[in-house]
């Protein structure tokens, strides 16, 4: 089952203007797809992080894994650092995992194929048969402004600035997919408002659990402040202020359970954590801890030190979808709902309609072989296409903030 050929497609899909402690969402968000060609006429694929640069590194790849057996992921792995090292010798361990993480997806796809199973059987099997999804709550304006700055219609979402605006996406939310859990993602505006949001939240959808990420855009003494008013009311908090000791002392002085994505987010990091008890929960991520086998074994470790694991998000498609979707049901240990951002981006996907999709707030496993979705060729070429003209080549959420706000400053901590 070798590898004959490798296919680097970059492609950009429409994303509404959703604010984040780094700015806002341009137009159009970048991913890439790639494409593996084996033995059998067999076609595999992965979804990953966006842009002209992933798209050259991932194409720089070609002439070392052709030949390889899609078997034999621990070559891959160690094939892909070597290549990407020699080529850009400064390059971040956390950014050559970003590339193997879509490398690997495709390799497990092909997999499946091979043998006629499921991802989720080659790791393991099932730990539950559908994985529960959070609704992933955006400050936003009403639509992207037009290129002079002038206001526009709002796009089908409305906008979302106030208390009453988040409980009414919130609402949409619950109406289109059944989401049972609501994450904000805050950082955006004065604490006070994030924290009426919250408590309007919960006013709104009595029970249900929340979770607040500030992006660790708060002061220490903001963190603790906020974090003893929300208390009891929160799930968890993410990230509030960034710093292992700073998360403890959170910890520690509220007792409010505190997760992460940006303090923990490689294997060298969770000892230093259970040390200082720094997080309660690890938001894992396949395409930022290299893959499907890497995520399923931070499972394993949250397991062993009693951590909770969660699932952390950013733009994606079904391909990604499906793929947090097999390695969140072959991980026993997955204690939160998983994040997504697909109801924000699922009108452009690639994938042929009906293999995946979000009910009652949870995603089933698919079951056909591989990840069990298949590319659609012609949206697979129309999204590349809008990537060839958008005019976007590398995220860049602060630049398109100032188009509009030229004083906006993304600096932690700012509150």
């Amino acid at each position: 089952m070798i590898i004959r050929e490798l296919i680097v497609t970059p492609i950009a899909f429409r994303d509404p203007p959703l604010l984040n402690a780094s700015g806002v969402h341009e137009p159009f968000a970048l991913r890439t797809i790639v494409q593996l060609e084996v033995d059998g006429g067999i076609v595999a694929v992965g979804e990953g992080s966006g842009g002209s640069s992933v798209a050259r590194r991932l194409n720089s790849l070609r002439s070392a894994l052709v030949g390889m057996s899609v078997f034999d992921l621990t070559s891959i792995e160690r094939t892909v650092r070597a290549v990407l090292g020699d080529h850009e010798p400064h390059l971040s361990e956390i950014e050559r995992t970003r590339i193997f993480s879509i490398i690997d997806v495709a390799c497990h796809d092909a997999q499946g194929k091979v043998v006629g199973l499921p991802v989720v059987d080659l790791l393991g099997g099932r730990a539950r048969a559908s994985v529960p999804y959070s609704a992933y709550l955006f400050y936003k304006w009403g639509s992207h402004p037009s290129a002079d700055g002038a206001a526009t219609p709002d796009d089908e979402w409305g906008a979302a600035l106030d208390p009453q605006g988040i409980v009414r996406q919130a609402q949409y939310m619950v109406d289109q997919y059944g989401f049972e859990s609501f994450k904000l993602k805050g950082g955006v505006l004065p604490p006070e408002s994030e924290i009426a949001a919250v408590r309007a939240l919960a006013e709104a959808f009595p029970g249900k659990p929340l979770r607040l990420d500030p992006n660790g855009v708060w002061s220490v003494e903001t963190s603790i402040r906020a974090a003893r008013e929300l208390a009891g009311t929160l799930e968890y908090l993410e990230d509030p202020s960034l710093g292992m000791d700073i998360m403890a002392r959170i910890g520690a002085e509220t007792g409010v359970p505190l997760a992460t994505n940006m303090c923990v987010v490689e294997f060298d990091q969770i000892a230093e954590a259970v040390e200082k008890r720094a997080v309660q929960v690890i938001l894992s991520d396949h395409h930022l801890w290299g893959g499907l086998r890497h995520t399923r074994e931070l499972s394993a470790i949250c397991a062993t030190f009693g951590l909770g694991m969660s699932m952390h998000s950013n733009s994606h498609l079904g391909i990604s979808l499906a793929a947090m979707t097999h390695v969140a049901a072959a991980s026993p240990w997955l204690t939160h709902a998983c994040d997504t951002h697909y109801p924000w981006n699922r009108a452009d996907d690639i994938i042929t309609p009906g293999a995946i999709d979000i009910i009652g707030g949870a995603v089933e496993v698919p079951t056909g072989p591989g990840l069990g979705v298949v590319i659609d060729e012609a949206a697979l070429a129309r999204q590349h296409d809008v990537f060839l003209s958008c005019g976007i080549t590398e995220r860049d959420d602060t630049g398109y903030m100032r188009r509009f706000d030229a004083h906006f400053d993304p600096t932690t901590p700012r509150f």
